[in-house]
């Protein structure tokens, strides 16, 4: 309540004064609705509809109300009539948020309410033979009224829109959980309706670090949804759900994480979002040796991740590609396993190959030499120098 104006619950006007205004009240009624169509033009149309004789109604009653508020007995009176309007007051501010619409056009329509109904009670009064005294009194009283009413329903639509946004973060928060464990495209789909989120084409998933995941989220897509905990596996990491994060808008987003520590995964169809957090999830995995903080796009790893999709498939392959070294002492086994990744990588260009591995080309020479002697024609075999591509594209598994 505005502290500039007196608690209309403090004031009493005689019988005599407010008969006449009540006598007069539905011409009153009348002349603030007009008042408050032709002002408030948000309002014009809900007067005209069908909703146009309940808020008439809703006006005399809220009129009526003051009238017997400022002329009922002193004393205590715990039957107010001030409490049920205030009631219906909070009422209309929640119902005004559950429709969308801000408090400014209710706010101006009871200023305009207030302004045109002291106009008319105060030219009743006057012609009547009330004294000025009374008169200012009674505009004390109107505006009070309507800042007692103006606050419960700035209460009520703020109350409102709490309660609605607790819900419907509740609602997404049950949405990005579906779509992380993967549950059926009915399922998903019903919980978008339910949360009233519109789907994207695509969805990425994002790991970051938990204490961070709120405001990184403001970053994004407002539809970006947002789950905890990425699982027992990731303590203290988050899931970001990003919309649209394909084609250039991959690298913005990337952009935008600079710094954050977060891992990227791949774009996917909005109902295929957890194949998006797997990737992020394998990659996470990964011994990377990336610098602190830095993004991390599995994009960028693609092919670590299709030979180490069975770790023990690739293990045994090593074994068998390399087991023409086994004989080899361990120091010697591991500079010729070295050079002959270096010499495939670099499709036997021996000068390539020297300046990788910072040794002499005769090094590279004889060591080849070695490596001929062991493997034989396999060297010249394609099907063994995709094996062996493969086996030593990655650091050796522990």
């Amino acid at each position: 309540m505005n502290e500039a104006l007196p608690d209309v619950r403090d004031f009493r006007l005689a019988e005599d004064i407010v008969a006449p205004l009540r006598q007069r009240l539905p011409e009153v009624a009348v002349q603030t609705i007009g008042a408050i169509t032709a002002t408030v033009p948000a309002y014009a149309e809900a007067f005209a509809g069908e909703l146009g004789a309940k808020i008439e109604k809703a006006v005399r009653a809220a009129l009526g109300t003051f009238l017997n508020l400022v002329s009922r007995a002193a004393g205590p009176d715990p039957g107010s009539p001030l409490a049920p309007a205030i009631e219906a007051a909070y009422a209309l501010g929640r119902g005004e948020a559950r429709s969308g619409r801000s408090l400014d056009a209710l706010l101006g329509a009871y200023r305009v309410g207030a302004r045109v109904a002291w106009r008319q009670f105060a030219a009743i009064s006057v012609s009547t033979g009330q004294p000025a005294t009374t008169i200012a009194r009674f505009a004390e009283l109107v505006f009070a009224y309507i800042d007692e009413l103006s606050a419960a329903s700035v209460a009520g639509h703020a109350d409102e829109l709490a309660s609605s946004g607790r819900a419907r973060r509740r609602q997404l928060e049950l949405l990005a959980q579906a779509l992380v464990a993967g549950d059926p495209p009915e399922v998903v789909i019903a919980a978008a309706e339910r949360a009233e989120w519109p789907p994207p084409q695509t969805l990425t998933a994002v790991l970051v670090p938990e204490r961070s995941a709120r405001s990184m989220a403001d970053l994004f897509d407002a539809r970006t949804l947002q789950v905890a905990e990425a699982g027992p596996e990731l303590p203290e990491t988050a899931v970001l759900l990003v919309p649209e994060a394909q084609g250039p808008s991959r690298a913005h987003l990337i952009r935008l994480l600079a710094g954050r520590g977060a891992i990227v995964g791949p774009a996917r169809p909005w109902l295929r979002a957890r194949d998006s957090l797997t990737r992020a999830i394998r990659v996470s995995r990964m011994d990377l040796r990336t610098p602190a903080g830095a993004v991390v796009d599995t994009e960028d790893h693609l092919l670590a991740l299709v030979v180490t999709a069975d770790l023990q498939a690739l293990a045994d392959l090593r074994d068998r590609v390399l087991a023409p070294l086994s004989a080899e002492r361990a120091a010697t086994g591991a500079k010729l396993v070295e050079t002959l990744r270096s010499w495939l990588l670099h499709q036997g260009r021996r000068e390539d190959v020297a300046a990788e591995l910072f040794v002499h080309p005769q090094t590279v020479r004889y060591r080849m030499s070695r490596l001929r002697e062991l493997y034989g024609d396999r060297l010249r075999d394609p099907q063994w120098l995709l094996m062996l591509t493969l086996a030593l594209a990655t650091p050796q598994p522990e």
